[in-house]
């Protein structure tokens, strides 16, 4: 069964960064795509960035790209979100996911198999 385990989450001002943080199996962040996920309340979950990083290939949702950098440290099996400029609207429950079914299709929720618990993310003005 494999585990993932976010951190890092927290209430911030507008412009404030956070790094979040995904502990996971040493057989999946080394073999396969891992995603960072949000939630916002009453909205549907949505991709925000998704790294394979066997090969360096990495995708950003429009929403968070120039803000937002995914990276992977296979040693420590953790997968990280470093959010910079965060705003009112990046509000929301975060997750990593692993495990993606149609490599065609990196950021979208229900291609990943295995989810995280969801770490909150409160930016306010």
């Amino acid at each position: 069964q494999v585990q993932l385990v976010e951190s890092g989450g927290g209430s911030v001002q507008a412009g404030d960064s956070l790094r979040l943080t995904c502990v996971t199996s040493a057989y999946t962040s080394s073999r396969d795509y891992m995603g960072w996920f949000r939630q916002a309340p009453v909205k549907e979950r949505e991709g925000a960035a998704a790294i394979y990083d066997r090969t360096g290939t990495i995708h950003y949702a429009d929403s968070v790209k120039g803000r937002f950098t995914i990276s992977q440290d296979s040693a420590v099996n953790t997968v990280a979100l470093q959010m910079n400029g965060l705003k009112p609207e990046d509000t929301a429950m975060y997750y990593c996911a692993a495990e993606l079914r149609n490599w065609a299709h990196p950021l979208t929720p229900s291609e990943y198999t295995y989810w995280g618990q969801g770490t909150q993310v409160t930016v306010s003005d």
